[in-house]
């Protein structure tokens, strides 16, 4: 399967989360809001690494013929090397793992063989040192500001420090890698994140929730670019 192309690194970037989506209409939730959808952030829980259960490959694989956007797999699973290949033929254009599973080495290049986009992930307290050593292996780095496994939690500030690190490092290093953040992102927490250093901004519920999910997108957008609501 020819993967999606997820565009120059470091460009800002809104990535709806479908978690926080109707799962009942899931297709007609992602094609309302695909105009102001850079990249389709998706949620994976095994109800083992997090204590929640969400989706797996055949929702992927049915979702991918309803959005032609880059489909940014977040697998927040204890044994997500079991998983990546039925990711990759499912419509996943890029795979994030969680570097508190172990193995991270050799599950970035296990996803880089595959052709995948290699995403290493870091629960909020899980210091910067722990993933500073393969951000020259990786294309995206996810700095969660939510313990994960369920939406709609509050935006956690203190991460911004290791978004800060990453920033310094990436710029520093000339590294073509993306800062994506995960967690509370609203309005107001949208622009403290892209001040910090972040390019992707992954949201659920300030999209999803409101009555208007295509023009909330399109108002995150703009916070993030202005630092105004």
């Amino acid at each position: 399967m020819t993967s999606i192309d997820a565009g120059p690194s470091g460009t800002l970037r809104v990535a709806p989360s479908i978690l926080a989506a109707d799962f009942g209409s899931l297709a007609n939730a992602v094609r309302e809001i695909d105009a102001e959808t850079d990249w389709l952030h998706v949620d994976v829980m095994d109800g083992h690494f997090v204590p929640n259960v969400s989706i797996g490959p055949p929702v992927v694989k049915s979702l991918r013929q309803y959005s032609a956007r880059f489909f940014d797999c977040h697998l927040m699973m204890s044994e997500p090397g079991r998983y990546l290949e039925a990711f990759r033929l499912a419509g996943a254009d890029g795979c994030t793992v969680h570097v508190e599973v172990g193995s991270t080495a050799s599950l970035i290049d296990e996803a880089h063989a595959m052709g995948l986009r290699v995403g290493l992930a870091a629960n909020p307290d899980t210091p910067f040192s722990k993933v500073a050593s393969f951000l020259g292996d990786i294309d995206l780095l996810l700095l969660m500001t939510v313990f994960p496994g369920f939406g709609g939690q509050s935006f956690i500030g203190d991460v911004m420090g290791k978004v800060k690190e990453a920033r310094h490092e990436v710029d520093v290093n000339d590294l073509a890698l993306d800062i994506e953040v995960d967690g509370g992102i609203d309005l107001e927490t949208a622009p403290i994140a892209v001040e910090a250093g972040a390019n992707v901004l992954v949201a659920g519920s300030a999209i999803f929730h409101s009555p208007d999910p295509l023009n909330a997108a399109h108002e995150l957008r703009v916070a993030a670019r202005t630092g105004r609501a």
